[in-house]
């Protein structure tokens, strides 16, 4: 989760020229990773929703691992991309960039720009708080907020990660009440964030919506508590973590010239 995360997602793990990928033993060659592979897959899906749950899905089973991202105020960033392992945000963004990728090298310069400012590689471009995340990929048109009834503003000041001074973000947040009544309005491919009650920090963390007529809502994220990407009740989470508001985003159909 992201409050587990803070002051060490830095840390380096994989470490490659360029663009740093890194793959679990056993993976085909480079020609078919699983990523690439999956990309092709999903192309002829006609939405970015179907592209989403058909990724994401393909990724359940995967080890939830912190420490992913190389950088820090003194260590040069390098930009990772990894697909044997994730966080709650690498996940997220990972699937997010290969819906709206149609080969590696888009999915890489997709990525790039969800999870840097202006896509540009520096530890002090990248989204380091999730409410900055949200806003940096409705600002660059990959997502937009999702407006429910009882939507309201909650301010906060963070200061949870190191290296970076104080902010204050005026939060745009959906309590769990107004959640509920309009669960109806979600659909699958939505990124949920889960507003922290430490005074800190914005979320603790996020994962996709998974949903489907005639069962409940899931929750579909890397989970640090499960060791794994799965899907899981949302309603059970909601609960277990006593969340008490949530922001969403919806992901946006790649624009066309």
């Amino acid at each position: 989760m992201i409050e587990a995360m803070i002051g060490r997602r830095s840390v380096l793990q994989w470490l490659a020229g360029g663009a740093a990928w890194a793959f679990g033993a056993g993976l085909a060659p480079a020609s078919e990773r699983r990523i690439e592979r999956l990309i092709g897959e999903a192309r002829g899906l006609a939405t970015i929703s179907q592209r989403i749950d058909f990724i994401s899905a393909a990724l359940r089973g995967t080890r939830y691992q912190g420490y992913t991202l190389i950088g820090s105020p003194q260590r040069p960033e390098r930009f990772v991309l990894r697909d044997d392992a994730f966080d709650c945000v690498t996940f997220c963004e990972t699937v997010l960039a290969a819906a709206r990728a149609h080969d590696l090298g888009s999915f890489e310069n997709a990525l790039r720009d969800i999870r840097y400012r202006k896509g540009y590689v520096n530890w002090f471009e990248r989204n380091h708080y999730f409410f900055e995340w949200c806003q940096h990929n409705v600002d660059n048109k990959t997502c937009r907020w999702l407006e429910l009834p009882g939507e309201l503003e909650l301010g906060k000041t963070v200061d949870s990660q190191k290296g970076l001074s104080k902010r204050h973000f005026a939060m745009r947040v959906i309590p769990l009440a107004a959640l509920l009544t309009n669960a109806d309005k979600l659909t699958t491919g939505d990124i949920v964030g889960f507003v922290s009650q430490r005074s800190d920090l914005d979320y603790f963390h996020c994962g996709f919506v998974s949903a489907a007529p005639k069962r409940p809502l899931l929750l579909r994220h890397a989970s640090e508590s499960h060791g794994r990407v799965l899907d899981e009740r949302m309603d059970g989470f909601l609960a277990r973590y006593r969340v008490r508001y949530v922001t969403v985003v919806r992901p946006q159909e790649l624009a066309t010239a």
